[in-house]
């Protein structure tokens, strides 16, 4: 029986934050605190004004189940999302919506199929070795921008084959392109206006644009297995393929999604492993017990690091928050929430709840153990990589990725972080730590037989 839809709640006076941008530097100092606010005042379903509109704050596994099911498709991601990063990721997959956004995943499930997969696994390892190969441990040793940079180096060599025609400093400049492009989604001035953050995002579009088209006529021209090549060359049984737009778009989309998520997952595992020894060297067992390039089997089994990586993921969701657009009148746990509403779906939030989580701020992997399983509360307790029909397409990908790093890392470096150290958090896009995220670093010392 569907409970009776009652009127949206009206957030107090008081509660509307500043002028224009309402709560969004609550948002942007503590997001967490603020969903907590919202939920412990308003409930499931409440009004958080942002940017001068009434957005919908949806918070809880129940809310966002209804999300994402979308049983009435009420739920649109491509206007939620224009208004954020539109002009920069346009028509990338997250952007679109229903039948357009069905066609276009179909197409594209067929890069991550596990063939594939295994083949981007097995490129991946030379990278990592050479990118950590260049790592100089010492004190304090600045693991964020180093990942971020192997990632990118990750991404330039399984997504696009190689980037042949650019160096080091070119490179650079992409990686640069990417971060503006991300970080436009808190920009107030929506525009190309120079030095803002939208104008910033606008040159970076410009410059992947560039570095992308220069690269697709020789991607057509070949199959590889490079994420590139073969989004050029995909093709349904209907005969459905990509256009070179297509491409390029989903290219856009996809290696900005493979590298700052990643990135900050990664960072996250280095934290927490070297704070809690005891599992930093479990894990460190489990690597060494596996040879220098395990295939995607063998990561699939390192029971320790996927444990520690889905709890990383919940401690700090790469994806803070998902947002849509209402297209027509619906509701949300009985509350009605009218057409052309802005919705934020609180993702972050329902992994930090006590009603889904045993001291839900610790770092306790064993919670994903088959022994406890409190990811299982809910079936949207743990919801890093979304739900429905947006669910994020390359999960696997990303999991064999993080769990290679991972592997080499603890093969050839031991570190560790002060058990006081708390990450600095920046909201305005994807979370990242502000300071570089600094770790004590240092390298095995391996024997002939490869064993510390």
């Amino acid at each position: 029986m569907i409970a009776e839809a009652r009127p949206l709640p009206r957030l107090k006076r008081a509660d509307r934050g500043l002028p224009v941008i309402g709560r969004l530097r609550d948002y942007l100092a503590d997001p967490v605190a603020l969903m907590h606010r919202q939920w412990t005042t308003y409930g499931a379903v409440s009004v958080l004004p942002v940017f001068g509109s009434d957005t919908v704050l949806l918070l809880g596994p129940d809310a966002c189940e209804e999300v994402f099911r979308n049983k009435d498709k009420a739920f649109a991601n491509g206007p939620a999302w224009t208004r954020l990063v539109g002009p920069f990721f346009r028509r990338g997959l997250m952007l679109l919506d229903f039948e357009e956004h069905h066609a276009h995943r179909r197409i594209m499930q067929e890069a991550f199929v596990r063939e594939r997969l295994e083949s981007y696994t097995e490129r991946m390892a030379p990278a990592i070795e050479r990118g950590l190969a260049s790592w100089q441990p010492r004190a304090g040793f600045a693991s964020y921008p180093a990942l971020k940079q192997l990632t990118l180096d990750i991404a330039a060599d399984i997504f696009m084959g190689g980037a042949e025609d650019h160096g080091p400093e070119e490179m650079d400049r992409v990686n640069e392109a990417f971060i503006a492009c991300v970080q436009a989604a808190s920009g107030v001035v929506r525009g190309r206006v120079p030095f803002t953050r939208w104008g910033k995002a606008y040159a970076g579009r410009d410059v992947l644009e560039e570095f992308l088209r220069h690269y697709l006529p020789m991607r057509r021209a070949t199959r590889t297995s490079d994420l590139f090549s073969v989004l050029c060359h995909l093709e349904t049984e209907d005969g459905e393929r990509f256009s070179d737009d297509d491409v390029v778009n989903h290219m856009i989309f996809l290696m900005m999604a493979a590298h700052d998520t990643t990135t900050i997952t990664v960072a996250t595992m280095l934290q927490y492993l070297g704070q809690h020894p005891e599992w930093q060297a479990r894990c460190r067992a489990e690597a060494q017990a596996l040879g220098p390039r395990p295939t995607l089997a063998e990561l699939e089994g390192l029971e320790s690091i996927d444990l520690v990586m889905k709890e990383c993921l919940r401690l700090v969701a790469p994806v803070t928050i998902l947002v849509r657009k209402t297209v027509k009148d619906t509701t949300v746990q009985g509350v009605a929430i009218p057409a052309d509403s802005d919705v934020i779906v609180g993702v972050q939030y329902s992994h930090l709840m006590s009603e889904l989580w045993t001291d839900p701020t610790a770092f306790d992997p064993d919670r994903f153990s088959e022994g406890r399983r409190e990811d299982k509360s809910h079936r949207y307790a743990w919801e890093p990589f979304g739900g429905g029909v947006h669910k994020c397409i390359g999960l696997y990908f990303a999991g064999a990725e993080i769990k290679t790093i991972l592997h080499q890392l603890l093969r050839s470096h031991r570190w560790s972080v002060d058990a006081s150290y708390v990450a600095p958090l920046d909201y305005h896009s994807l979370p990242f730590p502000r300071d570089g995220q600094p770790i004590d670093l240092e390298r095995l010392v391996e024997d002939h037989t490869g064993v510390e």
